[in-house]
């Protein structure tokens, strides 16, 4: 069996708005909790996917590496972004401590979505010959590998990723204060190892074995979250 373009979008859809959805999301909340009204003030901390998607981070670009990785075979690095959620580390209640709890609220909330992603597979592969299972059971895989994808990819240590915060909080504050100057260049270098295959050779290893996680945590035969993963890749 092998997924057409369509399909695939189609398959990706719901998974791809839900990890952007409560990623930003648990941002924000975590901020809140910890004194910065910031990203609640402006309606961020939201479940409304609208209120985060980035028109082209969120859903061009994905999908011009989506038709990429399919018209010339092979998976990918899904690469993308949505709207960042506004902090004021200022605001929080112990600055530097705290920046290390916000930051990383969006890759675990990640992990979670993987885990229930696991067990929508698990539900599919329950029900040979429904209707919606197959489809239920490549949702799940496609949310699992989109999941770890985002949750890997922000822990990178590069400002302004999440792993960029959750390393300045845990530097010593000169340290913190050289890693820091690097974020207005952090994008750029992300996107040059994004295009020179070097952000996929660093990641692979980690996407491989969170997933084999994720599927030991649920239960789930690692050969079927690979064959199920191939299929929508």
């Amino acid at each position: 069996m092998e997924l057409d373009l369509i399909q695939t979008i189609a398959i990706y859809a719901l998974p791809v708005v839900f990890a952007i959805t409560l990623h930003e999301a648990a941002h924000g909340y975590v901020a809140k909790h910890f004194g910065d009204m910031t990203a609640y003030a402006e309606g961020r901390v939201s479940l409304n996917p609208l209120r985060h998607i980035d028109p082209f981070g969120t859903i061009a670009l994905p999908l011009i590496l989506l038709a990429v990785s399919k018209l010339f075979g092979g998976a990918g690095i899904l690469f993308g972004w949505a709207k960042p959620v506004p902090v004021n580390f200022a605001n929080l209640r112990h600055p530097k401590r705290d920046m290390l709890w916000v930051a990383a609220a969006g890759p675990l909330s990640n992990f979670v979505m993987a885990l229930f992603w696991a067990l929508m597979i698990k539900i599919g592969l329950s029900m040979p010959g429904v209707y919606f299972a197959l489809p239920l059971a490549l949702m799940g895989a496609a949310g699992v590998f989109i999941n770890i994808i985002i949750m890997v990819l922000n822990l990178v240590p590069l400002p302004p990723l999440d792993g960029g915060r959750i390393l300045v909080s845990l530097l010593p504050h000169r340290l913190a204060y050289q890693v820091a100057r690097i974020e207005p260049y952090g994008f750029f270098i992300l996107i040059l190892l994004l295009f020179t295959g070097v952000l996929g050779f660093m990641l692979w290893p980690a996407i491989g074995a969170l997933m084999k996680l994720v599927a030991a945590l649920l239960g789930l035969p690692v050969s079927d979250l690979i064959r199920l993963t191939n299929l929508v890749t």
